[in-house]
């Protein structure tokens, strides 16, 4: 489990950013375990989220820790660009999916949160390759924990 790290934002400023642009909203209907995200302070268990795709974007329904704080993710996600969301307002990027739809790597361009969600219990490789892209976002992966 990694150290908190006492920061505001996960990623360096100015790093670039890129969405999963191969992304396909379909493939990703069902529930997803909460296996990693990033925290400067605070903690909080494990989430979950039921991922429901529909015309306009995703319905969101579940609760997850998001920066060591539990939040609540429920409603319509609207499709914004090409494997990106915005939730509450926020954009949502989903920057890494594997080929089997098992594992995503969601983070945002401000860097505010990074959290990994899987289908079930996540493999050391996929663990290992989610905390790779973070590293190649930008993020701060020191930060990662995995839950």
């Amino acid at each position: 489990m990694a150290k908190p790290v006492a920061t505001s934002t996960f990623r360096a400023a100015g790093a670039p950013i890129w969405s999963a642009a191969a992304f396909q909203p379909g493939q990703v209907a069902g529930t997803w375990a909460q296996v990693g995200d990033f925290r400067a302070a605070g903690s909080c268990t494990a989430g979950a989220v039921e991922i429901t795709p529909e015309v306009q974007g995703l319905r969101l329904s579940g609760s997850l820790c998001i920066a060591g704080r539990a939040e609540k993710v429920s409603g319509l996600a609207p499709l914004v660009g090409p494997g990106r969301l915005r939730v509450k307002g926020e954009d949502w990027w989903v920057i890494w999916v594997d080929v089997g739809y098992r594992t995503l790597a969601i983070g945002t361009p401000s860097g505010r949160f990074g959290i990994i969600l899987d289908r079930g219990a996540i493999p050391a490789d996929r663990l290992n390759a989610a905390r790779e892209i973070f590293d190649f976002n930008g993020y701060r992966t020191e930060a990662l924990a995995t839950l």
